[in-house]
């Protein structure tokens, strides 16, 4: 991180959704090594049957809280799934009550199935929907105003996926909700850029969090062996997977005044794959 970055985001307040483990750890540690206080959340619980890997739990928000901490930030961090509008409300609220101030808003919860369009339960097609989609709106929807009414502008982060902006096979309801993402970031960039807020997505690719299940790809291109061409290498270190720390950089830049010219963006951070 740059001496601007860590200096960039002083006074300033942040709210990061999914914040326990992964990207959304990184990015709120990150952005409290930037001089941001942090307003944390996490479901901290399975968001489904239908989701296989580990959900996160309430061990690992507070090990984020520590994270923000080591770095002299202060941090309200709560349980709240972001299918919970009054939950997430409440949050909103008592955070601004706490720091006087929303500044940064990084939508990052998300879930990642596996399964063929047509052999999707609702359950499987509902949950990455509701949750990506359906939440990163509802988490809009609640920080918004806030911001709006704080006066100071800001910058609004939505974590998105390279399968937002090129379809993989097997993931087709994942990638639904990523496109969406997408046309959610440009339509507000259009309605918040009056107040001086901006908005822009971001789209990883191969990041090294418990999202990535390596038995369950390597079974579905087993049975599916074409769909490997559609998973493209990284020009850039192409045998390795980013870190969720690598990702932050980019959002903390995103969260500053140095992306100040910038909005509705969508910003690959995929080691050139998209390229191919």
């Amino acid at each position: 991180m740059s001496d601007n970055q860590k200096h960039g985001l002083q006074g300033k307040v942040a709210l990061v959704t999914g914040a326990a483990r992964g990207q959304g750890r990184a990015h709120a540690i990150a952005l409290a090594a930037a001089g941001a206080d942090i307003i944390a959340s996490d479901i901290c619980a399975p968001a489904s049957d239908s989701i296989t890997y580990p959900a996160a739990t309430p061990d690992e928000l507070a090990e984020t809280v520590r994270g923000v901490e080591a770095h002299g930030r202060k941090v309200l961090a709560r349980e709240v799934d972001v299918r919970d509008d009054a939950g997430l409300r409440a949050l909103v609220a008592d955070g601004v009550e706490q720091f006087g101030r929303l500044d940064v808003v990084v939508a990052n919860a998300g879930v990642l199935g596996w399964g063929r369009l047509w052999e999707l339960t609702d359950e499987q097609w509902d949950t990455v929907i509701d949750v990506n989609l359906t939440g990163t709106w509802r988490t809009i929807r609640a920080t918004v105003p806030a911001m709006i009414e704080a006066g100071n502008g800001g910058s609004i982060v939505i974590v998105s996926s390279s399968a937002g902006l090129k379809a993989t096979p097997g993931n087709g309801h994942y990638a639904a909700s990523k496109y969406g993402l997408v046309a959610l970031t440009n339509t507000l960039a259009l309605e918040a850029g009056k107040h001086g807020i901006r908005v822009n997505s971001i789209h990883p690719y191969s990041v090294d969090t418990p999202m990535i299940e390596p038995k369950v790809m390597a079974e579905i291109f087993k049975e599916h062996p074409d769909y490997l061409h559609a998973f493209p290498p990284m020009p850039l270190h192409p045998s390795n997977f980013m870190t969720p720390e690598q990702v932050a950089d980019v959002v903390v830049w995103l969260a500053g005044d140095g992306s100040g010219v910038l909005s509705g963006v969508q910003i690959p951070v995929d080691k050139g794959a998209l390229k191919y």
